[in-house]
């Protein structure tokens, strides 16, 4: 179990093939995000794409017969459609979670947040499906302006794989997808490119596992 600081497409070169069980990540939405604090994402401005080259080498890590299930703007569909299909990914699934709020407001209120499910191969299905509406769990992006609810991403991770299996998020930003896989008893590695989110989510993981050994 890992959290490395760095650019993932470099980062992930340094893994070995078909080490993944599962991908969990949520990438850049390449809308220039500002938070009410004035946080930024790296790698966000629109243009930004370059950063989903990082699937073709997500796609060679993941074992065979796996997913990645990534979230997206839908801004930037075009992008990372062809993207996740240049890498070799399927698209098999499509998730939606319905918010309580808006998280923004122009033509419409903007109260839901998705996610692609992308198989290498063919996986096996799962023993319980999940609906493809969840419901959405606040975080309250205390820690990221991104941040996304450990509750949100642990049924995923429970569904697609098992005990002991190795969850890959190569935008790790301030743990959650790691901490979720923890919480769960999977394996986990985690790449960020700020140091900052990066020490947090050392921290966090470190507090999961005194808790676990409680």
């Amino acid at each position: 179990m890992t959290i490395i600081t760095g650019d993932c497409t470099e980062v992930l070169k340094t893994l070995p093939d078909a080490s993944v069980d599962l991908v969990l990540t949520d990438p850049p939405y390449f809308v220039a995000y500002r938070d009410r604090y004035g946080r930024r994402v790296r790698n966000d401005g629109a243009g930004d794409t370059a950063v989903l080259g990082a699937f073709a080498e997500v796609y060679r890590v993941m074992k065979p017969d796996t997913l990645c299930v990534s979230f997206y703007g839908w801004q930037a569909i075009d992008a990372f459609m062809a993207a996740w299909k240049a890498a070799g990914l399927t698209p098999v699934e499509h998730i939606v979670w319905r918010k309580k709020y808006a998280s923004s407001r122009r033509f419409l209120k903007r109260t839901h947040e998705q996610a692609y499910v992308l198989a290498k191969g063919r996986p096996s299905l799962p023993r319980q499906p999940l609906d493809d509406v969840q419901p959405w769990h606040y975080s309250g992006n205390r820690f990221h302006p991104t941040e996304k609810a450990v509750e949100t991403l642990s049924p995923l991770i429970e569904a697609f794989t098992d005990p002991g299996d190795v969850v890959l998020d190569p935008f790790a930003g301030s743990g959650s997808t790691l901490a979720a896989a923890a919480l769960l008893r999977r394996k986990y590695i985690g790449i960020e490119l700020e140091p900052t989110y990066c020490a947090h989510a050392h921290k966090r993981l470190k507090g999961v596992a005194r808790y676990l050994a409680a």
